[in-house]
């Protein structure tokens, strides 16, 4: 009879990583903590971007094309990095100074409605005094003759004290602007002095322009923004039927609506036209 074999089965167990001591779950643990740096990484470069960074790429996702490329709004390059769109309404005088939007208006009827708004909130006591009206390239402020708060004595060069603080909220206004000045001085056709007199209507208008500027220039406007400084006797009344009217007595301050503009392209830009008196509502 044959002789019976044994049979061992031999069980190898192999050492694994899968139990308490293992380190698969340090895999895990190092993947879930890089996710998390990496979301608080993106956090804090959310928080750094500036808000107008932000609504240029929330308009990039929302507006792009495949065949069209970026948003139209975003295509005019550097030009645009104040504005998102060139359309939008955007702040025309600077902080601490009336607001106004530009929405839909010219650069004209902004500047007015600034020297309205300044004029409505902050000279409200000279409104009947001042007049504000476009020309062919931009806006004037007309400082006029009044006898409860007159800006001159008759026949003299020195402004009053109403004077000095209609100007003086002029310049605080207009100071942070872009656009450069023009000052000019009229007078009534009632002849200053004799027949012979060497002072006239023409060195009246011309002085008073002239203290006009001086004062602009004391309350902070740069002397580099005004281009002219003029003095026009009566040759521009403002009241055409009646030279001799005492609202003819007047300084202007003209500012030009481009900024672009050097002071050789608007030297001789003198506003003159037939004018229209639109007293303020």
């Amino acid at each position: 009879m044959a002789e019976k074999k044994t049979i061992i089965i031999k069980k190898v167990v192999k050492g694994g990583h899968g139990g308490h001591g293992g380190g698969s779950w340090k895999i895990a643990y190092a993947d879930f903590v890089t996710a998390m740096m990496a979301f608080f990484l993106l956090m804090w470069l959310i928080n750094t971007v500036p808000q107008e960074t932000k609504e240029n790429l929330s308009i990039y996702f929302k507006e792009f094309s495949v065949f069209d490329g970026p948003p139209q709004s975003l295509k005019s390059g550097p030009a645009s990095t104040n504005a998102v769109d060139a359309d939008q309404p955007r702040p025309l005088l600077m902080e601490g100074s009336p607001g106004l939007f530009t929405e839909g208006k010219s650069q004209e009827e902004i500047l007015r409605e600034a020297m309205a708004k300044m004029i409505e909130e902050r000279l409200k006591a000279y409104k009947d005094q001042l007049i504000i009206d476009t020309f062919e390239s931009g806006v004037r402020i007309q400082m006029l003759y009044g006898e409860g708060h007159p800006f001159f004595d008759s026949g003299s060069s020195q402004l009053t004290s109403d004077a000095r603080n209609v100007l003086k909220t002029i310049a605080q206004t207009v100071a942070d602007l872009p656009n450069l000045i023009a000052v000019e001085g009229h007078t009534d056709s009632i002849p200053l002095g004799g027949p012979n007199a060497r002072y006239t209507n023409w060195e009246l208008s011309t002085d008073r322009a002239s203290s006009a500027r001086l004062i602009l220039e004391e309350y902070g406007l740069d002397p580099k923004r005004i281009v002219r400084v003029a003095g026009y006797a009566a040759t521009q009344p403002l009241v055409r039927d009646n030279p001799e009217d005492p609202k003819n007595r007047r300084v202007s301050i003209l500012l030009f609506n481009d900024p672009t503009q050097t002071p050789g392209d608007v030297r001789n830009q003198t506003g003159a036209r037939p004018l229209t008196v639109n007293p303020l509502p």
